[in-house]
């Protein structure tokens, strides 16, 4: 209880620093660069330094403090809880997107139990309802994975892909650049045709030539783009050219835009404890930041976040498996990885279609590693060749996991886990007139600099309230029923004299006798108590 009043009054008195005046700005972007721990950005100054590249990040003029970001009710958070919490200022649990927690034993701070379920309200669902602004997302990874739906869906749980694509989908966002062809259903695609928006598939030149009016989504490869280091780039566009891409687009918009860029690959390296992917995502990621900082800095009117949401591995430039690390020189400790040309992922996909006989030889060509006999049988035994699940690559025996153990023992990086940790990120801002953010915050501090940046006349929670209602609320009184004949998609039915409501989960698309009208904002269903959440004022609609 002790630990829980300190923790308590800190951030009662980090609330109370945080009452700087901020000056709104038309136009905001928020730059992720999921799981990056500070050893990252040590490794990826010092990699561009020793290969010729400068030795300065696009970040480095803009970092103003650190930020402790964490679950509702635990220190260490995962993208699901803590991404949310940027995007709508409510803490979450484990797994949970954009919605309200259920009360635990171990709450950090007080949860409303009341609201549990309750979706919340994003900041890009209030720019685009409220300010009428252009909004977008770009990202690495498939497009309801938990980063981006953290902005743009609502769910307790951010593997149920079933309910949250379609709710992107229907957030009819002006940019959706990343990946997931694979996910896209027929009604998604429906959808797309009835309100004009053009879909670009695994083609980069499309994109990149793309300038068009009108809602736009490019996506590649059935799931996430390749790593960086793997990436073609004459087939697949970096970060940096999609995050231009989607400046270019939505910067058009009279009313101004909200994009969120996500770096949402240099977690899953760090899972992975592949240092080489770690680094070259993350420059990637920086390329990126470099884009934005030069469009707000030319644009005098955006505002510019760059945060990560959570550490990953414990990644170290140093290790008690190196003897006299901290004795080595730049070559020593950045020339092995500098020699890799490809990620453990992309090596794997290789040797899984090589002769046993050539594999030392396949290895030697894209690490300049040569590997023992004892290590070749290591790679031939590999369970299965691979792993599933990207938060175990690190930790169980698939032929990526053993790739990165061979190469990390011809280094001196040093992981502690395969999984998230606990300490603060690192912050970088800008603001046209200097407004910044800036110090030690927490991660609900960078939500209200959000909505302060923004100009929100209506908080998040005034919005959640008013789009966000049970349904047995808005339609008290009336005769409604639900049918559950498709139980991943339950449709909601009201009758109230000669008219007849139809609201379908996950859409923003209704009927009223018939005829389909748009809600502005997602129907979301949850099933854990079976209820339909929108907008109070359909009430009026009967």
């Amino acid at each position: 209880m002790r630990k829980i009043n300190i923790l308590l009054s800190l951030f009662i008195f980090s609330v109370s620093l945080f009452a700087q005046e901020v000056k709104p700005v038309k136009n905001i972007i928020v730059m992720i660069p999921d799981g990056t721990s500070i050893g990252v950005y040590s490794a990826a100054r010092w990699f561009k330094y020793y290969n010729g590249m400068g030795k300065n990040l696009h970040i480095d003029p803009y970092l103003t403090g650190t930020v402790t970001t964490f679950s509702s009710n635990a220190p260490i958070g995962d993208s699901a809880p803590t991404g949310s919490t940027y995007a709508t200022g409510v803490l979450q649990q484990s797994g949970n997107v954009a919605i309200h927690p259920e009360v635990s034993d171990n709450d950090l701070f007080p949860v409303d139990g009341t609201r549990t379920w309750q979706p919340a309200a994003t900041i890009l669902e209030a720019l685009k309802i409220e300010k009428r602004k252009a909004v977008g997302l770009v990202v690495t990874c498939e497009f309801p994975h938990a980063t981006p739906a953290d902005f743009s869906a609502h769910h307790y749980k951010r593997s149920n892909y079933d309910a949250l694509a379609p709710q992107m989908a229907y957030q009819d966002m002006d940019v959706m650049f990343g990946g997931g062809n694979g996910i896209l259903t027929d009604d998604i695609r429906q959808h797309f045709k009835r309100n004009g928006t053009t879909l670009i598939c695994n083609d980069r030149d499309a994109l990149l030539n793309y300038n068009e009016e009108g809602k736009v989504w490019a996506l590649f490869g059935d799931k996430a783009l390749p790593y960086d280091i793997d990436r073609n780039p004459d087939k697949v566009p970096s970060l940096a050219e999609m995050t231009g891409k989607a400046i270019q687009l939505l910067s058009k918009e009279e009313e101004g835009f909200f994009l969120m860029v996500e770096g949402s690959q240099v977690d899953w390296a760090a899972h992975a404890n592949d240092a080489a992917a770690i680094i070259h995502e993350f420059l990637a990621f920086d390329e990126a930041v470099g884009k934005a900082m030069d469009f707000a800095r030319t644009n005098g009117n955006t505002a510019v976040l760059v945060l990560a949401d959570h550490g990953n591995s414990g990644f170290t430039i140093g290790t008690k498996n190196c003897p006299g690390y901290d004795k080595l020189s730049a070559d020593q400790l950045f020339g092995t990885v500098s020699k890799i040309k490809l990620s453990a992922n992309g090596i794997e996909s290789i040797l899984v279609n090589t002769k046993p006989g050539d594999i030392k030889a396949v290895f030697k060509e894209y690490t300049d590693i040569d590997i023992t006999d004892e290590e070749l049988q290591t790679l031939l035994s590999s369970k299965n060749y691979q792993e599933g699940d990207y938060t175990k690559v690190g930790t169980s025996n698939n032929m990526i996991h053993n790739i990165v153990n061979i190469i990390n023992s011809r280094t001196c990086f040093g992981f502690t886990t395969g999984g998230h940790t606990g300490e603060e990120v690192l912050l970088a801002s800008y603001h046209p007139q200097g407004d910044i953010l800036k110090g030690h915050v927490m991660n609900t501090e960078v939500n209200s600099y959000l909505q302060k940046v923004a100009g929100l006349d209506t908080s998040l929670q005034e919005l959640s309230d008013r789009i966000f209602v049970k349904h047995d609320h808005v339609f008290a009184g009336m005769n409604y029923s639900i049918d559950k004949q498709n139980p991943d998609f339950p449709v909601l039915r009201v009758k109230k004299g000669k008219n007849r409501l139809e609201l379908k989960a996950f859409s923003s698309v209704a009927q009223l006798n018939g005829k389909p009208f748009n809600l502005g904002s997602v129907i979301v269903y949850i099933d854990k108590n079976d209820t339909f959440y929108l907008p109070s004022a359909l009430a009026e609609k009967l």
